[in-house]
């Protein structure tokens, strides 16, 4: 558990690195990237985030898409691809965390990407990663190769 002082050098460090990465393409540097998912969503409950991204790569918007309880949050392709469009975004990343510190994926986890990129092809969107935050290290399901 961080103390107040901490917090409130987690909070001005995630600025920090969101106004870098809205200036340089998020994808040019994957420890950039993963430094970010680390900060923006560990904690000890679950958070699914959605970087929405323009054609250079650059973020346009991080949102929290769902809150849920230690191991859970409901998340909605349907309305994951329509935030997309709202945004005009070319490209997204989802990024949650699991609270318990291992980074693997569950089968949840992978049966919902599947049907986010579902989505995203659809609509002539390109889903780049989605990215699993745990105690200290991060999992990237395209490099595990499940979608």
């Amino acid at each position: 558990m961080l103390n107040d002082q901490e917090q409130t050098i987690v909070l001005e460090a995630r600025e920090i690195l969101g106004r870098y990465l809205n200036c340089n393409p998020v994808l040019s540097s994957w420890q950039a990237l993963l430094d970010y998912c680390a900060l923006s969503v560990r904690g000890e409950i679950e958070a699914f985030h959605v970087l929405y991204l323009d054609r250079k790569n650059r973020i346009i918007s991080d949102e929290c898409m769902g809150l849920g309880t230690v191991d859970h949050v409901p998340v909605y392709p349907r309305e994951i691809a329509k935030r997309a469009l709202l945004l005009n975004a070319s490209a997204l990343i989802l990024v949650h965390n699991h609270p318990s510190g291992d980074p693997e994926p569950s089968e949840a986890d992978i049966s919902m990407t599947k049907k986010v990129r579902e989505a995203c092809d659809t609509l002539g969107l390109t889903l780049h990663d989605h990215i699993i935050v745990g105690s200290g290290r991060e999992t990237s399901l395209r490099g595990l190769g499940v979608f």
